[in-house]
Protein backbone atom coordinates (compact mmCIF):
# COMPACT_ATOMS: atom_id res chain seq x y z
CA UNK A 1 0.00 0.00 0.00
CA UNK A 2 1.46 3.11 -1.03
CA UNK A 3 1.28 6.28 0.46
CA UNK A 4 2.72 9.51 -1.23
CA UNK A 5 2.86 12.87 0.19
CA UNK A 6 2.56 15.91 -1.75
CA UNK A 7 3.69 19.17 -0.07
CA UNK A 8 3.18 22.58 -1.64
CA UNK A 9 3.58 26.36 -0.09
CA UNK A 10 0.38 28.43 -0.08
CA UNK A 11 2.74 31.33 -1.46
CA UNK A 12 0.36 33.78 -3.50
CA UNK A 13 -2.81 33.28 -1.78
CA UNK A 14 -4.62 35.05 1.29
CA UNK A 15 -3.85 33.34 5.05
CA UNK A 16 -6.04 30.21 5.55
CA UNK A 17 -7.18 30.24 2.06
CA UNK A 18 -5.57 27.12 -0.15
CA UNK A 19 -2.78 27.73 -2.91
CA UNK A 20 -3.98 24.68 -5.46
CA UNK A 21 -7.42 24.11 -6.71
CA UNK A 22 -9.77 21.25 -5.58
CA UNK A 23 -9.21 20.34 -9.33
CA UNK A 24 -5.56 20.76 -9.40
CA UNK A 25 -5.73 18.31 -6.94
CA UNK A 26 -7.68 15.76 -8.27
CA UNK A 27 -5.10 16.08 -10.97
CA UNK A 28 -2.34 15.05 -8.78
CA UNK A 29 -3.81 12.55 -6.79
CA UNK A 30 -4.78 10.95 -10.11
CA UNK A 31 -1.52 11.42 -11.76
CA UNK A 32 0.27 10.23 -8.89
CA UNK A 33 -1.77 6.97 -8.25
CA UNK A 34 -1.42 6.39 -12.31
CA UNK A 35 2.53 6.90 -11.89
CA UNK A 36 2.55 4.55 -9.22
CA UNK A 37 0.02 1.91 -11.41
CA UNK A 38 2.11 2.49 -14.53
CA UNK A 39 6.43 1.76 -12.78
CA UNK A 40 5.43 -0.19 -9.80
CA UNK A 41 1.94 -2.01 -10.80
CA UNK A 42 0.39 -0.93 -7.33
CA UNK A 43 -3.47 -1.16 -7.76
CA UNK A 44 -5.25 2.65 -7.55
CA UNK A 45 -7.42 1.35 -5.49
CA UNK A 46 -4.12 0.62 -2.73
CA UNK A 47 -2.59 4.12 -3.40
CA UNK A 48 -2.58 6.58 -1.28
CA UNK A 49 -1.98 10.57 -1.79
CA UNK A 50 -2.21 13.18 0.74
CA UNK A 51 -1.49 16.68 0.10
CA UNK A 52 -0.40 18.97 2.49
CA UNK A 53 -0.49 22.72 2.12
CA UNK A 54 2.65 24.84 4.06
CA UNK A 55 2.19 28.01 5.42
CA UNK A 56 5.25 30.32 3.91
CA UNK A 57 6.57 30.65 7.83
CA UNK A 58 6.90 26.85 8.18
CA UNK A 59 9.52 26.38 5.64
CA UNK A 60 13.11 27.13 5.33
CA UNK A 61 15.66 27.02 2.84
CA UNK A 62 19.77 27.08 3.40
CA UNK A 63 19.32 27.17 7.18
CA UNK A 64 17.06 30.14 7.24
CA UNK A 65 13.05 31.07 6.87
CA UNK A 66 12.29 31.60 3.03
CA UNK A 67 11.95 35.05 3.32
CA UNK A 68 15.07 35.88 4.99
CA UNK A 69 16.87 33.84 2.14
CA UNK A 70 15.08 35.23 -0.71
CA UNK A 71 15.56 38.86 0.96
CA UNK A 72 19.25 37.71 1.04
CA UNK A 73 19.58 36.29 -2.34
CA UNK A 74 18.18 39.24 -4.13
CA UNK A 75 20.32 41.36 -6.19
CA UNK A 76 21.09 44.79 -4.19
Amino acid sequence: MPIVTIQVTREGSAPGRSSVTAEEKASLIAGVSQLLLDVLHKPLDSTFVVIEEVELENWGWGGLPVAEFRKQRRPR
